[in-house]
C-alpha cells in the first residue's frame, strides 16, 4: 500500500497496518505491536463475559486497561503487561462472592481459553487485577 503499511485478510476480514513514521511508515493504520495488546484485551475480555454471563453475574460496563513494558534491551519486546479488568455495576463492590467469580473467570481465561494470552506468557511476565466500581 506504499511505505510500510499493508492490508492483509484474516478470514476474509481486511486489516491494515503500518510501520511508524520513523521506521518509513505513514500512520496510514495500527502498529501490529500494539494489536497484540489489543488482541490480548479482546480474547480475554471475550472469555471473561462469556463466563460471568454463564454464572448469571451482571454490570453495566467492563474495561480492559493494559500497561506494557518493553525490555531496555530491546525496546521491540514486551516483558512485562499489566491488565486491570474494570467493572461497573450495583452491588458489585463488597461482594465477595462475584469477586471471587471474576477472579476465577480471568483465571479460566489466562489458563485455558486465551491463545493470546498462552502466547505472550512464554516471554512475557503477565500479571492483572481487578477494580470493581459501584455506578
Amino acid at each position: 500500500m506504499g511505505k510500510m503499511a499493508f492490508e492483509a485478510a484474516i478470514d476474509g476480514i481486511p486489516v491494515k497496518m503500518d510501520a511508524s513514521p520513523e521506521h518509513g511508515g505513514s500512520s496510514f493504520g495500527p502498529r501490529p505491536k500494539p494489536m497484540v495488546l489489543s488482541a490480548l484485551a479482546g480474547c480475554t475480555g471475550m472469555d471473561v463475559v462469556s463466563i460471568l454471563a454463564k454464572k448469571r453475574i451482571t454490570f453495566s460496563d467492563f474495561r480492559i486497561l493494559i500497561n506494557a513494558e518493553v525490555t531496555e534491551t530491546h525496546p521491540k519486546y514486551y516483558h512485562k503487561i499489566h491488565l486491570i479488568f474494570e467493572f461497573t455495576g450495583d452491588n458489585l463492590q463488597g461482594n465477595e462472592e462475584v469477586y471471587e467469580k471474576i477472579k476465577r473467570s480471568i483465571e479460566l481465561s489466562s489458563d485455558n481459553y486465551c491463545g493470546v494470552n498462552a502466547m505472550l506468557r512464554k516471554t512475557c511476565d503477565i500479571s492483572w487485577e481487578i477494580r470493581v466500581i459501584n455506578s
